[in-house]
């Protein structure tokens, strides 16, 4: 889901009566109804209707219907509309950070490296088929760069440009090369820069490997203020 897309969940509850409806239905055990969620913060059953069907629509809660006395059949009542957390999870962060995909490497790297393989051996190898996934699953019409930053990165090519700006490394034309404008895996990165930069570099290998661009190289180009790789012909 894009930033925008995000922002805009978030942004729902902005509003001081929506968060504590929210904050009321995730701190139960169970879906609750709206009455009871009215009740439970002092509002008309009307008025948290409307809030809560809002929650629903951002994709922060949802909805199941269901007969709360029990029973089934003729004179049982209508079910009523409960309502629960959405699952999944909503973050926003600027610059974007993807400390979800260096997780995933490291776990898999733990996981490899139980079977008398180096952890820096399993690592490198984990990002790098990581990198190759990514490319392999990332739509050509991945988020797209707005006006002033689709001149920058207009000349590099137009999948790999894809892959890179979806998983947040802000791609940018400079020269010959492709340079990223953002590391995704920042405060990491500055804690245990060996460890997370040859991860990275492994990572874009893969994804190269992975968009069959041979033609290209990941380079380790450490720099103040952007990602440590770099991508460029190959000679």
């Amino acid at each position: 889901m894009d930033i925008t897309a995000q922002a805009s969940r978030i942004g729902a509850l902005a509003d001081e009566t929506r968060r504590a409806l929210y904050e009321h239905v995730v701190a139960q055990p169970d879906a609750v109804t709206r009455e009871g969620a009215a009740a439970a913060i002092g509002i008309p059953a009307h008025m948290a209707r409307f809030h809560l069907d809002k929650l629903v629509e951002a994709g922060l809660l949802e909805t199941e219907f269901r007969r709360l006395s029990g029973r089934t059949g003729p004179g049982a009542g209508r079910p009523a509309k409960l309502y629960r957390r959405a699952p999944g999870t909503v973050s926003v962060s600027l610059p974007e950070r993807r400390y979800d995909l260096v997780g995933r490497v490291l776990a898999e790297a733990i996981e490899r490296a139980d079977h008398a393989e180096s952890v820096r051996d399993a690592v490198r190898e984990a990002a790098h088929d990581e990198g190759r996934m990514l490319a392999a699953s990332t739509p050509s019409g991945a988020r797209e760069e707005d006006d002033e930053s689709r001149v920058q990165t207009e000349p590099a090519p137009d999948r790999l440009r894809a892959v890179l700006a979806a998983h947040g490394y802000e791609p940018r034309h400079d020269g010959e090369a492709t340079v990223l404008g953002n590391c995704p895996f920042d405060s990491l990165a500055r804690d245990h820069t060996q460890l997370i930069c040859s991860a990275n570099l492994a990572l874009l290998g893969g994804v190269l490997e992975g968009l069959d661009r041979d033609d290209l190289r990941a380079c380790l180009e450490p720099h103040v203020g952007r990602c440590c790789v770099a991508i460029r012909p190959r000679d």
